[in-house]
């Protein structure tokens, strides 16, 4: 392993709690070993970018209800595919060689994967979103 590997991998947080077993696919594997740490190391640069995001397209996120503001950030991570594109590359970037490789071989169900973490993580950090004032400060 090559120090590029070693320090990626000394840097995310370790999840002890990762379900592991063999009944597992190794799509499920990956998710838990790798994209679940990767993720959560990233969560601060994850929000930002939605902040931006919401910042870049008017600010028309503030003017939605509860449910529509859960559509709103759905649509950017599903349609938007700049805004997922740049999501994809901001975990990615932090993958080993290794795990590039193995992300390389199933990549459309990998993505959906990580997709759906982000939406989650995005959605339960909602509460970031709410004030406008969050944004001047950016």
């Amino acid at each position: 392993m090559n120090d590029r590997d070693s320090h990626l991998k000394y840097i995310r947080p370790d999840f002890l709690s990762a379900t592991l077993n063999d009944t597992m696919s190794a799509e499920e594997r990956f998710q838990n070993l790798v994209l679940r740490p990767v993720i959560v190391l990233q969560n601060d640069l994850i929000i930002e970018a939605f902040k931006n995001y919401i910042k870049k397209h008017k600010s028309v996120y503030y003017n939605l209800t509860s449910e529509k503001r859960v559509d709103y950030i759905e649509n950017a991570i599903h349609k938007d595919m700049k805004f997922r594109n740049s999501l994809k590359g901001m975990i990615i970037g932090v993958f080993t060689i290794e795990e590039y490789s193995i992300y390389t071989q199933n990549s459309s169900a990998l993505n959906k994967r990580m997709m759906a973490i982000v939406k989650d993580r995005l959605l339960s950090h909602m509460q970031l979103f709410d004030k406008p004032e969050l944004l001047a400060a950016i």
